[in-house]
């Protein structure tokens, strides 16, 4: 079966072909990567080709041209930066030059991203439809949700969306309690980023309340660290670590202020290192570019909390990868499986229509995924999922109608933003330092 990567010249492609090299029981024996960058695209190829040293995996095929690369293919993945690294650092600096959080998906920032990737996520969904409309799509391109929202209304249920930050939560709060996560059930519901973790059933027996009253138990686990204990057992569940910004927002703001750079900043600079230094060893230099980039992930956050460092676990890889490969095995062998997904709610969560991306643990098969029943959320976890579904929504539309007054609807009634003069401040920003977005708000 063949797999073609859009973004192919991405920084984390390598990870990918490796898990379909070391997969045992190898599904995809052709891997096609697209991107619109040949040079990137030439450095990523090299460094899968020296995997190939000590490995066997797919046969791989670079391409410029989309049509091609996709024409015929079972599987796609989609994983894009519409504006590259320095659109992130506008999405960042845009918003805290007036007080507000930019992150990148869950901020202000998300809002912006989502307005520039939308028309370009669009067009691609439209000639995968013309070439390959029975390939599977697997969208790993931020923001998440809402980036697979709208490729649906295009190729429907086809579209998938993944994320690795419920499947890590798993195995951290699994571990703290002595459990092989795969010999646990989740309880886990919300929208990309914004989930919280509300059971954790073991044998029958619910093992979140043992886990939230020890403090000794939640110090092995990264979000404990990050929310603290008390937290923790005030909302009764552990919430996806992107929600920190939404519990501590103003200790977010100073701690990205107090950093010498931003996470984009960080990521342009590295990324300008990578790409254009010398390409002598492109294996080593990669696996140590991305060992530095695995170790400060959240590193102002987990600084502001006491967090500590990462846990050895969760820089050896095996996230995203590891996921989309699961994904693939269950729909290619039609070997069930049971993964947390961005998926059409078919009233699944209460108070959202049934054709609002979620993301919740479904059953997979050949027949793709199939959500599974889920508790009512919190009156609090409710809220947020309610406010930021229609945020997520009058982004797509001010995208698909190239409006710049619903761009700034979409920002002012975002919670972290809650401004409209912010908001436009915002909009004007970006306006003025990016060509991506000013093709598409138009009117």
């Amino acid at each position: 079966m063949r797999l073609t990567i859009i973004g192919g010249g991405g920084f984390r492609v390598p990870l990918i072909f490796r898990a379909l090299a070391d997969d045992p029981e190898p599904v995809i024996d052709e891997l096609v990567l697209y991107d619109t960058d040949p040079a990137r695209l030439r450095r990523i190829g090299a460094v899968i080709e020296a995997m190939t040293a000590d490995r066997i995996g797919p046969s791989v095929r670079l391409e410029t041209d989309l049509a091609t690369a996709v024409t015929g293919t079972d599987f796609v993945f989609q994983a894009i930066r519409v504006g590259g690294v320095a659109g992130r650092v506008c999405d960042e600096r845009a918003a805290l030059d007036v007080g507000l959080l930019g992150q990148e998906t869950t901020g202000a920032g998300g809002v912006c991203y989502g307005l520039r990737t939308v028309p370009v996520v669009l067009r691609i969904a439209d000639t995968i439809r013309r070439v390959a409309p029975d390939a599977w799509v697997i969208n790993f391109t931020n923001p998440a949700g809402l980036v697979t929202e709208a490729a649906r209304s295009v190729l429907g249920m086809r579209v998938i969306g993944i994320c690795d930050s419920p499947v890590g939560l798993f195995r951290r709060a699994a571990r703290a309690l002595g459990v092989r996560p795969e010999d646990a059930e989740f309880s886990y519901a919300g929208l990309n980023h914004l989930g919280w973790l509300r059971r954790l059933t073991v044998d029958g027996v619910d093992r979140l309340p043992e886990l939230l009253a020890a403090d000794p138990l939640l110090d092995r686990v990264e979000e404990g660290r990050l929310f603290g204990g008390d937290w923790l057992r005030t909302l009764g569940a552990i919430p996806n670590e992107y929600l920190w910004y939404w519990y501590s927002t103003a200790d977010a703001i100073a701690a990205i202020n107090g950093a010498t750079e931003t996470r984009g900043e960080y990521l342009a600079r590295q990324q300008d290192h990578y790409f254009t230094g010398d390409d002598h060893d492109p294996l080593g230099r990669w696996e140590e570019t991305r060992r530095a980039r695995e170790e400060t992930y959240l590193a102002e956050e987990r600084s502001a909390t006491g967090a500590g460092d990462r846990d050895d676990d969760d820089l050896a890889g095996g996230g995203y990868e590891g996921v989309a490969l699961d994904l693939i095995r269950a729909i290619a062998r039609d070997r069930s499986a049971r993964l947390v997904l961005n998926v059409r709610n078919g009233g699944t969560l209460a108070g959202l229509d049934d054709d609002a991306v979620v993301e919740v643990p479904c059953e997979v098969g050949a027949a793709g995924p199939r959500p599974l029943p889920a508790e009512p959320l919190e009156p609090y976890q409710q809220g947020v999922v309610i406010t930021m579904k229609d945020v997520e929504r009058t982004v797509i539309e001010a995208a698909r109608t190239g409006s710049r007054s619903l761009a700034v609807r979409a920002l002012a009634l975002h919670p972290l933003v809650a401004s409209v003069r912010q908001a436009r401040l915002i909009i004007d920003r970006q306006l003025a330092e990016l060509p991506e977005l000013r093709q598409v708000l138009i009117n």
